[in-house]
């Protein structure tokens, strides 16, 4: 393993297998936002991921933003066929992709054009010249060539023949003229690697991974990625080469993670904490299959997943798995919620552990399936019939899916109850330094299952009474079926406090649907209190959120802050219960900023429990708010 400012790595350091015969002028740099775009079909999204893991394996902290069409397969050249991936990386710590991207590698017009708004002024543009054909120039409504109109001159650009070069790299492999065309996002991951001074043998190592039983296109391949260095090295088009230094973080094994796959290592951490088999019942479903699709990957942990016919079979066989013993969880998105709410209900009134993942997007139905978005709080909160109160845990950051994951799965299983884990596009496929915890660092979330009779009836024998409930937690008896003596009945309609008899008794009911908000109210004493960022310069302003903007809210208070402005900053994860002190918490600033990705629904909330009157900014668009639009909207405050 690599060291590098006090951490170590899991991948290879970066640094061996470089070329060195560097003869150009190396600038150094403290920050760099890159953003490839190109077709669909160009792996656009390989190339930005490979650039990140050599990055990542280098020892910059990151942050990334991978933007998928919504389409399928979108016809070749259109603006809906464009794919992005922007990624953010320093020499410091960063907290979000980036606003502006300072490059843009552009492989036709239609990513130019529906790329450039994300570029500041001043960028530089490194642009596939062989798109840009008259026929291509017109399919996305560009009257004249942009790269010769002047509309460009604010930019620095460089056109590179890069499908040409690639092609003539590729002279002599046996591959077809097609075949070579597709390997121009080598040649580009190739010629970015060499400007920014990347690793080249983690890249080789997944090539020859990838394509080591097609020996000729794993040749063509190498080829054009050293090709494209040898570009970087030889051409007068880049005059210098950049640098940016590793970023000195806490001591540690790191390692990258998308939070999909960091959401499905908390899950598979929490079933090893509890001793218990993970079952995950799914339907597949963007942005949420990677879920399904990594932890199928791991059946040596006792993992064990099941792909269903559709939504309500997926929660079905999920809450069939928690009633015989296992960690139980079921996946989806916000379409799949609808679907899914009245077997949530029925995990309510049968009081079983059960994991709802609902990694969010751009709705209504079908909507921006491929955007981000935080609009099913509401959903979570209350999209059930009848009184039936649900806990809800928000990941902030992809890192941070895997602890939001395990505390999920801690208040399942100590309370006996479904809990929602909003996660959202936006966190679920970027990406950032994870450091590996160590396991002692990890809660104990032993499970005690029933396994003796609990009361004595009125003839003096022993039974079992499957609410009776454990008067710290209200949490009932957890008993696996089959086990002697334990026999008994659940299901959906309302059953007798303790002796779990089906009961119509209007007090009872009452009575039952009490003790379940209870018990869900009462996990706010097993949470930690709210804690404010606050810098004690007299901040009168404080910012609030919940789920993944906050990586944008830090980054626009650091911005106010270096300006000399005062302002505090919190941010929940816990989204019901509340933590216990939220209402003091907002009681002590004279405004309270909430910003959102939808139309004001924690502010909705905050300002109807602590009658607080705070001020929502909201945006619906599918894309993550900009820290510096942020920063205008505190500057208003103050």
């Amino acid at each position: 393993m690599g060291q590098n400012g006090g951490r170590t790595h899991p991948q290879s350091s970066g640094l061996e297998g470089r070329h060195h015969a560097v003869a150009k002028p190396v600038v150094p740099l403290d920050k760099v936002i890159i953003r490839f775009a190109g077709d669909s079909g160009d792996g656009m999204q390989l190339t930005g991921d490979r650039f990140t893991h050599e990055t990542a394996s280098f020892g910059n902290d990151l942050s990334t933003l991978p933007d998928f069409p919504a389409e399928i397969r979108a016809p070749a050249g259109t603006l809906p066929g464009v794919s992005a991936f922007q990624l953010h990386f320093a020499d410091h710590a960063i907290q979000t992709p980036g606003d502006a991207a300072d490059v843009l590698v552009a492989m036709n017009p239609a990513a130019l054009r529906s790329n450039l708004q994300h570029v500041r002024r001043g960028g530089t543009l490194i642009v596939n010249r062989d798109e840009f054909t008259k026929r291509a120039l017109e399919k996305v409504g560009y009257q004249a060539d942009p790269l010769v109109d002047g509309s460009l001159d604010s930019y620095q650009v460089s056109a590179v023949n890069l499908t040409a070069l690639t092609v003539e790299a590729l002279k002599g492999f046996a591959v077809t003229k097609k075949e070579a065309e597709r390997a121009k996002n080598m040649f580009a991951l190739g010629l970015l690697s060499w400007l920014y001074d990347r690793g080249t043998e983690g890249t080789k190592a997944f090539l020859t991974a990838k394509f080591g039983r097609k020996p000729e296109i794993l040749a063509a391949n190498l080829a054009a990625f050293d090709a494209g260095w040898a570009y970087g090295e030889t051409t007068e088009d880049f005059a210098v080469q950049y640098e940016i230094a590793p970023a000195p973080l806490p001591e540690g094994t790191y390692r990258n993670i998308t939070g999909n796959t960091a959401l499905s290592y908390g899950l598979i951490a929490a079933s090893q904490l509890a001793d218990l088999p993970l079952f995950l019942g799914s339907y597949p479903i963007t942005p949420a299959s990677d879920i399904l699709h990594e932890l199928s990957r791991h059946k040596e942990f006792g993992v064990r997943t099941l792909q269903l016919e559709d939504e309500i079979a997926g929660i079905g066989a999920a809450l069939g798995a928690a009633y015989g013993g296992s960690l139980a969880v079921t996946t989806t998105s916000g379409p799949g919620i609808a679907l899914k709410s009245e077997t949530i209900g029925l995990a309510v009134a049968t009081e079983l552990p059960l994991v709802v993942v609902d990694v969010q997007r751009g709705g209504p139905s079908t909507g921006l399936p491929t955007k981000t978005e935080q609009a099913d709080l509401l959903q979570a909160m209350y999209g059930r019939n009848g009184e039936s109160p649900v806990p809800i845990v928000a990941p902030q950051s992809p890192s941070d899916c895997f602890d939001a994951a395990i505390e999920a799965c801690r208040i399942a299983l100590t309370y006996r109850t479904p809990v929602f884990l909003l996660s959202d596009g936006y966190l679920a496929n970027g990406s950032e330094p994870w450091r590996v915890p160590d396991v002692a660092e990890l809660p104990d979330l032993h499970v005690d299952f029933a396994t003796e009779p609990n009361h004595v009836d009125g003839a003096g024998n022993d039974v079992f009474w499957p609410f009776k409930r454990d008067p710290e937690t209200l949490a009932r008896p957890w008993a696996i079926p089959g086990t002697p003596g334990l026999e008994h009945r659940i299901g959906g309609i309302e059953k007798a406090d303790g002796s779990g008899a089906i009961s119509y008794d209007p007090d009872n009911h009452d009575f039952m649907v009490r003790t379940r908000q209870a018990k869900v109210d009462g996990i706010a004493r097993s949470i930690p209190a709210l804690e404010v960022d606050d810098p004690g310069d007299g901040a009168r302003v404080l910012v609030l959120g919940w789920g993944s903007t906050h990586g944008p809210i830090g980054a626009a208070c650091h911005i106010i802050r270096s300006e000399g402005g005062a302002v505090a900053r919190a941010h929940l994860r816990h989204l019901n219960p509340f933590p216990a002190n939220t209402g003091e918490v907002l009681r002590r600033y004279d405004r309270v900023l909430i910003p959102e990705m939808n139309l004001g629904q924690l502010w909705m909330l905050i300002r109807a429990k602590y009658l607080v009157d705070a001020v929502g900014y909201h945006q619906v668009r599918g894309l993550p708010f900009k820290a510096t639009e942020l920063a205008d909207q505190i500057r208003e405050l103050l």
